[in-house]
């Protein structure tokens, strides 16, 4: 049902004549009139006394009457509960997160934090790559970035301190992992030989978790002989890849927990094998509200900077 035909009614059934009640509704009478017959129609009865003046409402109409005033009540408190959240999402502070960092982070972070009214993700973040989350930062698509840090990282020195400013709000390990066999050890295992290498899902080398790894094997007293055969953006689809018995991977350690669906994972190698990584937030040094700058203070106490 249009609620037109319920404001119709409504103005109806105070004016009390079709003339009036047409101009409260803008409309022209003979508009006004077919609305209402059109409403009467649809509720299966006659609403009002037409044989009367001023117009009165029938046993059914008053009834309808006393509907309409609780609908039309309903309707303008929802909308104002809607245009009330509405208005406390645009003043929430917006953040761009890395998918694996979204999925397996954030969530926890915000409630130990108490930020939780605070912040607004932007979810088309979760497809942004490496880079492109400073570029966001930059453009003013997003005020934060929660991102995974490290040394190695080659536009590391991009995050100058005169433009930047940024929060270590904890650490990660990248763990070696491959789908389990029969007995419980890993299909596929580290280092690998010439001969047989070990088949490898990769992070894309744009993403913040490929340098990391590749560095670490540079530097590594031993050597992995591995075989790339997919280079993804996102740890999920590594994971998703890895656990379908296709080769190994790194994956952040707070991945790793058991699922059900395909196979168990376990470690692909020893402990040396692992890369820790920061997770950190990051804004321009500059902030474009005051509400952000306070919001980081108070981060900066909790995480006793």
């Amino acid at each position: 049902m249009d609620l037109r035909w319920l404001e119709d009614f409504m103005a109806l059934a105070r004016a009390r004549h079709f003339s009036r009640a047409a101009e409260l509704q803008h409309v022209s009478q003979p508009t006004f009139s077919r609305r209402i017959k059109l409403l009467e129609e649809a509720m299966g009865t006659t609403l009002i006394d037409r044989q009367t003046l001023p117009l009165t409402l029938t046993p059914a109409g008053e009834v309808f009457f006393e509907f309409c005033e609780r609908a039309t009540r309903d309707v303008r408190e929802t909308r104002e509960r809607i245009q009330a959240l509405e208005e406390a999402a645009e003043s929430r502070i917006s953040v761009g997160s890395t998918q694996s960092l979204f999925s397996h982070f954030y969530q926890e972070w915000l409630a130990a934090s108490g930020v939780e009214d605070d912040l607004q993700l932007n979810l088309k973040s979760t497809n942004w790559l490496g880079e492109q989350f400073l570029d966001a930062l930059d453009d003013g698509e997003c005020e934060l970035v929660l991102c995974y840090w490290h040394r190695y990282l080659p536009w590391r020195e991009r995050l100058s301190p005169e433009r930047y400013e940024w929060l270590t709000l904890g650490e990660e390990l990248l763990v070696p992992v491959s789908v389990a066999d029969d007995q419980g050890n890993p299909r596929f295992a580290l280092p690998g030989s010439p001969e047989q290498p070990v088949p490898l899902i990769a992070h894309h080398p744009r993403g913040f978790l490929y340098s990391a790894i590749e560095a670490h094997l540079g530097q590594s007293k031993l050597s992995a002989n591995l075989l790339p055969l997919n280079e993804s953006p996102h740890s999920a689809s590594i994971k998703a890849l890895v656990k379908q018995g296709f080769g190994m991977g790194w994956l952040p350690q707070r991945m790793t927990e058991k699922s059900e669906q395909f196979g168990r994972l376990v470690r692909a190698g020893e402990e040396h094998w692992d890369i820790p990584v920061d997770i950190c937030l990051i804004r321009l040094r500059e902030p474009r509200s005051q509400d952000l700058l306070t919001l980081w203070k108070t981060l900066e106490e909790q995480h006793h900077v």
